[in-house]
């Protein structure tokens, strides 16, 4: 038997089950965060990659928007089912505009780091003014940048956005920009590429220890039609972050990785590092009300949730019925 066909069954036996015979395929787009995509998709290519999906009658469509706020537009366009989107930008949403989604799964540890790669100017008050690599604006490190420039009294508008997708740490590694919101993964690759140490400015978990990276978004109307197809695409997932937790495929999931841009051996770094953190949920639907009213509270201080606006609750914001009904799926075989 070939190593591969080893790996494969090694991962059936730990999501509880061998593989079923494909059903009829039921057709799925998500979403995904960032032109390439950030590191936290890496348990969706996993779930595609070692045909989690396809086990459950899925044929899953892994679409790359500029940032999870674009995905994210698309799932209130209808344009696509799913969309892996910044929890802090969802809670906006609902809250300004009663945007009809909701999020039905989660990723609760954001790893944001503001870095710079000018050595004379490493504090948080040196950003005043200051060209700042983010997605977009109003994205995922755009809103980050706002929650992590409270620690020294600024805010994001009080520094020049620049608009780069998911390609900060190229812009920097150019030279392009000195300043940058960046993802733990992003470090190693700029320091060696620019032959230079990038000084660690700001990490989000000293301004806002309790907070919330990402959610899997869908409108509210659909978790009630397609809460079968939603149920199995959260069980796929499920599947994956167990495969991705074995470390016996830690090597199998760098390559899978490749389309984050990152080389084998980085990627299995960050691998490593991100497990540490619990990054991809194996226990859990990963939306612990403590977390997620944290990032609503944040919101409407720094003012991203307007002041006549009520702040959305926990309850209107999170359906765990498809996590339920995920992990009872992979439970009964």
């Amino acid at each position: 038997m070939s190593q591969f066909s080893r790996t494969l069954i090694a991962a059936a036996l730990v999501a509880g089950a061998a593989a079923a015979p494909v059903r009829a395929q039921n057709a799925v787009t998500i979403g995904l965060p960032g032109i390439p995509p950030v590191f936290v998709t890496v348990q969706a290519y996993v779930a595609q990659d070692m045909k989690f999906f396809e086990k459950r009658g899925l044929n899953v469509t892994l679409r790359p928007f500029d940032s999870g706020a674009a995905a994210a537009r698309a799932v209130v366009a209808g344009d696509i089912a799913l969309s892996i989107s910044p929890t802090p930008l969802i809670a906006n949403m609902v809250s300004n505009v009663n945007a009809d989604v909701v999020s039905i799964y989660g990723w609760p540890k954001p790893d944001w780091l503001v870095g710079s790669m000018d050595p004379a100017r490493t504090k948080c008050e040196d950003l005043k003014g200051q060209p700042v690599g983010v997605d977009s604006l109003g994205g995922a490190r755009s809103i980050a940048l706002n929650q992590m420039a409270r620690k020294c009294g600024l805010t994001a508008n009080d520094t020049q956005q620049v608009a780069l997708s998911s390609n900060v740490g190229s812009a920097m590694v150019a030279g392009q920009i000195p300043f940058g919101v960046l993802h733990i993964d992003d470090v190693p690759v700029i320091e060696r590429e620019a032959k230079k140490k990038l000084n660690v400015m700001i990490d989000i978990n000293e301004v806002t220890p309790i907070n919330h990276y990402m959610s899997l978004v869908a409108k509210r109307p659909n978790v009630e039609k397609d809460r079968e197809t939603l149920t199995k695409v959260v069980a796929a997932l499920i599947e994956a972050a167990h495969f991705m937790h074995d470390p016996k495929n830690a090597d199998r999931v760098a390559e899978i990785a490749a389309p984050t841009g990152r080389a084998p051996a980085d990627a299995k770094h960050a691998l490593a590092e991100y497990l540490k953190i619990g990054f991809w949920p194996q226990d859990g639907d990963g939306m612990l009300k403590r977390d997620i009213e944290a990032v609503v509270a944040v919101q409407k201080k720094v003012g991203a949730i307007r002041p006549e606006a009520t702040p959305v609750t926990f309850e209107r914001l999170v359906d765990g019925s498809v996590y339920a009904a995920a992990a009872k799926a992979i439970a009964g075989h």
